[in-house]
């Protein structure tokens, strides 16, 4: 059984609310727009395996660390993951092109900011996930993220992470690529 926490745009701002489920998830994903290698660094401290992709503020060295689109295998599901997805009612370009090597049983985007857990029936019931933003940058009144359970083939626990939006920020942490 792997305990997943799943976050996305964070903006370079990982929130020290969201230690505890850093600790005690299994792996981490995150759906784009890290902000900074600082961060990305911040994440790989804690020694867990970490499935992610790029996103659209995300600099070359970013880049050059994470794809713009990831598949991968955990337990016994397949996971997509791309920034700029969508939503089941109008996919993007990204989307599809995860998809043609086949529907994954889970697939996370970002970059809406808007928190959005769902089948799409119209693609094997796939389990949608846009874990909303987690970091500060943006127009979101509280800052999101989800964890999850997988055994085997079994997805279960999904739970939605919420946090009260941290006004008290340093500017120069909000900035983008920072």
């Amino acid at each position: 059984m792997k305990k997943i926490l799943i976050i996305s745009d964070t903006h370079s701002y990982l929130d020290p609310r969201l230690e505890p489920h850093l600790q005690a998830c299994d792996q981490i994903w995150h759906a784009g727009d890290w902000g900074s290698v600082q961060l990305a660094d911040q994440l790989i401290a804690y020694k867990k395996p970490i499935a992610g992709v790029y996103g659209n503020i995300d600099d070359r060295t970013i880049r050059n660390m994470y794809p713009k689109i990831m598949r991968f295998r955990c337990e016994e599901v397949n996971i997509a993951m791309t920034h700029i997805a969508g939503a089941p009612s109008s996919y993007k370009p990204d989307a599809y092109e995860a998809f043609s090597k086949g529907i994954p049983q889970i697939f996370v985007c970002g970059h809406s900011h808007i928190l959005q857990v769902k089948r799409d029936i119209k693609r094997n019931n796939m389990l949608f996930i846009n874990p909303g933003a987690a970091g500060q940058h943006g127009f979101h009144p509280i800052q999101t993220a989800i964890q999850l359970k997988i055994d085997g083939s079994r997805i279960f626990d999904v739970e939605i992470i919420q946090m009260e939006r941290n006004r008290k920020v340093p500017k120069e942490m909000l900035e983008e690529g920072n």
